[in-house]
């Protein structure tokens, strides 16, 4: 048996397929296309969904590598200050618990959560998505993981985090000298890295995926047209 990554992705043809437009919410068939090509909206014209090539394989590369990114942002320098002869040198993992020794609990726990704990989380629930899909394997839980990387979404604020430092920094370059770390573009790199990793996945071929994993697991001699071959 062998997965055919290169064609459209593995499809079920023994039922119907509907896919509502997010702007409108038309119904509209589902129809195969080539690798490359977008599906519009008949009545908005908005994207309804796109055949991306090797979507899944560049979720999973961005996926460990916005790990490598978030680690690097907890702990390597993330900014330096320098004013009056004293220097001051912290990571954001060091904010963090400095915010709670400072008397600001609620902030500091804010911070870790929607900076640090979802993102992780997001990011390990694609690999452990990715991981066994592009071999055609199923491992348990997948479908209310792939709910929790959906819904996780809404609530990572990287970006936030990302507009706060540049306006704190602004304010900042008056008072002392100001040297970015690594810490500080590992969070450039972590919000890029989510962004390509979420963002770009084909949420239509994920879910194919996993119910042809699924019923290659149960049926293992099971032939889907497109994707799976005996």
């Amino acid at each position: 048996m062998k997965f055919l990554h290169r064609q459209t992705w593995p499809r079920l043809r023994d039922r119907h397929h509907e896919v509502a437009c997010h702007f409108c919410d038309s119904l509209h068939d589902v129809e195969l296309i080539e690798e490359g090509q977008t599906a519009y909206c008949n009545t908005c014209g908005s994207i309804l969904y796109a055949n991306q090539p090797q979507s899944l394989e560049r979720a999973f590369a961005f996926g460990l590598t916005g790990v490598l990114f978030l680690l690097g942002m907890l702990f390597l320098p993330f900014i330096t200050m320098e004013a009056q002869g004293n220097n001051l040198t912290t990571s954001a993992g060091e904010t963090v618990i400095r915010l709670w020794l400072t008397g600001g609990p609620i902030i500091s726990v804010a911070v870790a959560i929607f900076i640090f704990i979802l993102p992780f989380f997001q990011l390990a629930s694609l690999i452990y998505l990715c991981l066994p899909l592009l071999s055609g394997r199923a491992f348990p839980g997948m479908v209310p993981v792939t709910k929790l990387m959906q819904g996780l979404q809404s609530w990572v604020m990287v970006e936030v985090f990302f507009l706060g430092t540049l306006v704190s920094l602004l304010k900042l370059v008056k008072l002392a000298d100001i040297t970015l770390g690594l810490g500080f573009w590992s969070m450039v790199g972590l919000m890029l890295s989510l962004a390509a990793a979420v963002g770009g996945i084909d949420k239509l071929e994920l879910w194919d995926r996993i119910e042809v994993a699924y019923r290659r697991r149960k049926t293992p001699d099971v032939s889907v047209e497109g994707g799976v071959e005996c």
